[in-house]
């Protein structure tokens, strides 16, 4: 990877995280309605999964430009769970700072979205020894582990991150359903739900990582990981035509909506754990070809915000999913330059 590309990759996470933070503002500030206060604290809480993106991509660029210094193990880790950390503080404090149903569902929205955002500074730690994975991958699964990368217990912690952010968002979002009979419950469940889903997703991508950089990823797996985030990604973007179409409460356009963009960023996530996968050990043409797919969800996060955002103007139902579409769409273009790293790290080409 030459400089100017390293740069470039590194720059997209914050540029979009920049867009999600200065559009999130924009739109709190627009108005002090519920629907300006909650798409605004949603867009500006996405800036937090862009920062742990920004961490996973210098973490590998770093390696891959011979510009990785030991510190960089703790700086960008750290930097990553603490934002983590805040978001899902600002998630509580919202929560817990009016009886309103606004701030019932901008806090519990803030606080699933600091999850993901640990479960991503995860991705970027697992990926402390990147270069590894090239080299074992050339090896043989005989090899064993090397011994110059973290070990079994703590391959085993990083997994257990996204493992735990799954189960604290899926155990929230049912006690919320509970209480679907009230709007806020019902949204703020269901928007779980599909936080939870991106969580269990990076599970794979995190699992991926370790077991490849520590050469337990054998040829029984290659497929297991892809296949259950298509499932995890398929099973959101199916529950949210079911909750859009299977009744005529107006809250449910919102969330359903909603749940339509975050199967978009499963799709995403497909790309990373499927290129990994495809290139272990074996040639994979198209390997080049696989950045596209977050490109591709990506633009279906706009232009779906864009019909939304005509449809607001008749009916402002549609004015919360119209927005923060617009914050799923900058975090799936965040994902494009993630996986165009893994694809010039991993690339067999001279």
């Amino acid at each position: 990877m030459n400089y100017g590309m390293s740069i470039l990759f590194r720059a997209i996470p914050l540029l979009m995280g920049a867009v999600c933070l200065g559009f999130g503002w924009y739109v709190l500030s627009g108005g002090t309605d519920a629907g300006h206060f909650v798409a605004g604290h949603v867009l500006i809480s996405l800036t937090a999964i862009c920062i742990a993106l920004f961490t996973t991509a210098a973490m590998i660029i770093r390696q891959l430009t011979n510009t990785f210094a030991p510190a960089w193990k703790f700086v960008l880790p750290i930097l990553g769970y603490t934002v983590a950390a805040v978001t899902m503080g600002w998630g509580l404090w919202l929560r817990g700072s009016s009886a309103a149903a606004d701030a019932f569902v901008a806090g519990h929205v803030v606080f699933g979205v600091g999850l993901i955002a640990a479960c991503v500074s995860t991705v970027g730690t697992a990926s402390s020894a990147f270069t590894r994975i090239s080299r074992n991958s050339a090896g043989r699964h005989e090899d064993g582990p090397p011994a110059d990368v973290y070990g079994a217990a703590a391959g085993w912690a990083l997994i257990a991150v996204p493992a735990v952010a799954t189960l604290i968002a899926a155990i929230w979002a049912i006690v919320l359903l509970t209480g679907a009979s009230q709007p806020d419950h019902y949204i703020a469940g269901h928007v779980m739900l599909g936080l939870a889903a991106i969580c269990s997703s990076l599970i794979a991508l995190v699992a991926t990582v370790v077991r490849q950089v520590r050469n337990d990823f054998d040829e029984p797996e290659r497929w297991y990981w892809a296949l259950w985030v298509l499932f995890m990604g398929t099973l959101t973007f199916v529950w949210g035509l079911f909750v859009l179409l299977g009744s005529d409460r107006p809250e449910r356009i919102a969330p359903g909506c909603i749940l339509l963009g975050l199967g978009m960023i499963c799709f995403s996530i497909i790309s990373k754990v499927f290129l990994l996968a495809s290139v272990w050990r074996r040639e994979f043409a198209l390997a080049n070809r696989v950045p596209l797919i977050p490109v591709f969800t990506c633009l279906a996060c706009l232009f779906f915000a864009a019909f939304l955002a005509e449809a607001a103007t008749t009916d402002p139902n549609f004015f919360i999913p119209a927005r923060v579409l617009t914050g799923l769409g900058a975090v799936c273009f965040t994902l494009f330059s993630i996986v165009s790293i893994l694809e010039a790290g991993t690339s067999k080409k001279s």
